[in-house]
């Protein structure tokens, strides 16, 4: 039994594909299946069970042993965190996730300020929703992701960095172009363009003005698949009017002639970003120097939080 075949078994259980596991794991598929069935054959067992659709199912026995693959090899990654500390924990690689909504807007500024500052640890980025960032976190595929709260997993660390308002986007025709300000409520009725469902920033809009869903109202509009940008585009074509986190306009200059952007009134909504880490993570000075560079980012509109 090695590390690999328990990466691999890992890897099936989580794509429920073989074929999408052997790319996950950068192997073939018979380099994958032959290494499988070999572990299969050693503990006498079968670990998956496969239909002539190639649809796979984990046995239950195959279950538990999944399980304690995925701690035996988040325990192995310690090992090499602690080498690594013991080297210096600000080389080789940092592996940070990130949510979509956060990413594109904190990344430009944060990764020439790490590189500045501690030039010997190379960023590896991960952009993803908040619901796989904190399993690949859990699974010590990353080191730290940065979220939103609200945000709480059992051994998982967290620190809030800055807090972030809310803004309106609008075609520069709306009605609201000679508004100072909108309320929370004026949201309701207008054709308002939200992400899609695993996008925390949703959640909070809805959150913010939850008369936007009251009575199934078919004027909000759900976009899968968009993202920010996109959405801001279609604002630009008239198409409707969105809600934007403010550090989102950042170096945004396509469409600034057809797009304006209105402040909510107090208390305007807004979002507190954050980083998260596994307890006991060991190389705790590569984390500061995360929290620390992010503090030190020049990001619009934020209220930072130390």
């Amino acid at each position: 039994m090695t590390l690999t075949e328990l990466r691999y078994i890992v890897a099936v259980a989580q794509k429920k594909h073989f074929g999408q596991a052997a790319q996950a794991c950068f192997v073939s598929q018979p380099t994958l299946s032959i290494a499988i069935k070999k572990l299969e054959d050693e503990l006498d067992i079968r670990l998956f069970e496969r239909s002539s659709k190639n649809a796979i199912r984990v046995t239950d026995i195959g279950q538990r042993i999944v399980e304690q693959a995925q701690k035996v090899l988040r325990e192995s990654q310690v090992i090499n965190e602690i080498a690594q500390q013991g080297k210096d924990p600000l080389s080789g690689s940092f592996r940070l996730g990130a949510i979509y909504t956060i990413g594109p807007y904190l990344l430009p500024d944060l990764i020439p300020r790490i590189s500045n500052s501690a030039p010997n640890l190379k960023l590896i980025i991960e952009e993803n929703f908040t619901a796989n960032l904190s399993q690949m976190l859990k699974q010590g595929e990353l080191d730290a992701i940065i979220i939103s709260y609200p945000f709480e997993e059992p051994g998982i660390e967290t620190v809030p960095l800055y807090e972030e308002p809310f803004v309106v986007a609008i075609h520069k025709q709306h009605e609201w172009n000679k508004k100072s300000q909108i309320e929370v409520d004026e949201l309701v009725g207008e054709d308002l363009m939200l992400l899609g469902a695993g996008h925390c920033f949703r959640d909070q809009v809805l959150s913010a003005c939850p008369k936007c869903i009251e009575g199934n109202n078919e004027l909000t509009r759900t976009l899968e698949g968009s993202s920010l940008e996109t959405i801001r585009h279609m604002v630009a074509a008239g198409t409707g009017i969105t809600v934007l986190p403010c550090t989102s306009m950042l170096n945004s200059q396509q469409n600034q002639n057809l797009v304006r952007i209105k402040d909510f009134a107090a208390p305007s909504p807004s979002r507190v970003v954050a980083l998260a880490w596994r307890r006991h993570y060991p190389r705790q000075q590569a984390i500061e120097t995360i929290i620390d560079n992010i503090r030190d980012c020049k990001l619009p509109g934020i209220k930072p939080l130390h």
